[in-house]
């Protein structure tokens, strides 16, 4: 990479973030200047396939022509105009997208974490002036281990000591459950002052954990019976990525409020949203919620060629596909080692649990080793390595990556 007459290798890059940036990450020690479809290349010309896919943003692959085109087109018109005035592009956008969803309403955001404090204001709302709940005494249910951000409200209901500590005070309103535990949903319901229960479909950052078939579709029908709004966060499960258009859509349940964000943008330019239907959404009203940048014209034309995308490629459907082929390759894979306990996923969104203790360094140790053989995934809570590929890949591509994480595995084995 060159700066002026300076060329930067990638040891100059990473100490150049050391120096001056904010030590908030841990990246593996790969340094990347430039992405297509399913591979990314480091600033030595290194080629990987990206098995994480900037953790489901991109699940359309780096730097889709259409995307990138619709982008670079609305960047020459009009980039920005905040919400004080009208664009040309918002309002095919809202149509677009709800009609995609099947929602009467979308209120725009940018980022995961903005549509997640979102939605925590509309149940709110929601709960004082439709369901009568006293002000200040409303409560949202949400689950152990979730990951739906790192904002501070967000963190104030993880119970992820990282995120948390010394971050407080934190912020109340909120009750924290076992995932995947009905009985224990069906108890806090039992509180008048509960307004909503905010969950994953699959917890994506908890190691991609899948709840037992059934899950959703009891917990959605518990929470209309409490007159409790269910709100799916599917910002890194939802866009095709678990084989179906939402993780909601494989037991067929209906949110009453959906969060995305991530694909939404197909990688390009953050986009987030919120999607509700009138009873829930009609709540806010001028000047009680927005963002300057949120619902500008580069992202709504973005986020409607991303979907558009989705569709006419068949990526849910490829998702699905590939997914059966790497699980099962995986478990052939699992036979052959003691490294690997067990493989879990839906679709794209995939994860080997390795055999050893969370605090040791093996699972980080065999993806520096994987992109050394030329893949690149990151290890989540330790000793687990989330495996998420765009989801154009093909069979081929998959096999071969199937081959990389087998060697690897092979290669540690030997050891």
């Amino acid at each position: 990479m060159e700066e002026g007459t300076a060329t930067y290798s990638s040891k100059d890059l990473m100490e150049l973030e050391n120096r001056y940036g904010a030590h908030n990450y841990h990246p593996l020690p790969v340094v990347l200047s430039k992405g297509e479809g399913v591979y990314v290349w480091d600033v030595e010309g290194k080629k990987y396939y990206d098995f994480l896919s900037a953790y489901s943003a991109v699940n359309q692959g780096h730097c889709h022509p259409r995307i990138v085109g619709a982008m670079t087109e609305q960047a020459q018109t009009l980039t920005l105009t905040s919400r004080a005035f009208f664009n040309d592009a918002l309002g095919p956008f809202e149509k677009y997208i709800t009609e995609y969803f099947n929602f009467d309403k979308v209120l725009p955001m940018n980022t995961g974490a903005e549509a997640v404090e979102t939605a925590i204001k509309i149940c709110r709302k929601w709960a004082y002036e439709k369901k009568g709940i006293a002000q200040n005494d409303a409560k949202i249910i949400v689950a152990k281990d979730n990951f739906h951000g790192r904002t501070t409200t967000v963190i104030s209901f993880s119970n992820d000591e990282v995120a948390r500590e010394n971050f407080g005070p934190y912020t109340p309103g909120f009750v924290q459950i076992p995932y995947n535990d009905i009985d224990a949903l069906a108890e806090v319901l039992e509180d008048e002052n509960v307004a909503g229960f905010l969950v994953e479909p699959i917890q994506g950052e908890a190691g991609v954990f899948v709840p037992d078939e059934g899950y959703l579709t009891a917990a959605a029908q518990l929470c209309k019976s409490k007159g409790v709004l269910f709100i799916a966060d599917e910002v890194q499960t939802g866009v095709a990525r678990t084989g179906k258009l939402l993780a909601c859509d494989h037991e067929n349940v209906k949110p009453d409020m959906l969060i995305l964000g991530k694909a939404l943008s197909g990688g390009v330019y953050p986009v987030s949203a919120v999607l509700a239907n009138d009873d829930i959404m009609g709540v806010i009203q001028p000047g009680q919620h927005g963002s300057t940048f949120g619902g500008n014209p580069v992202a709504a034309r973005v986020a409607m060629e991303a979907l558009e995308v989705v569709r006419d490629e068949q990526l849910a459907e490829n998702a699905q596909k590939l997914g059966e082929q790497f699980r099962a390759r995986m478990n052939e894979i699992i036979q052959n080692t003691s490294l690997v306990k067990l493989v879990r996923g839906k679709g794209l969104l995939n994860a080997i649990v390795i055999d050893d203790d969370p605090e040791s360094s093996t699972a980080w140790d065999i993806c520096v080793e994987m992109a050394k053989n030329g893949l690149i995934a990151k290890p989540t809570h330790g000793n687990i390595i989330r495996f998420a590929p765009p989801l154009v890949m093909n069979e081929e591509q998959l096999d071969e990556c199937c081959d990389i994480i087998e060697k690897t595995l092979q290669e540690f084995n030997a050891q």
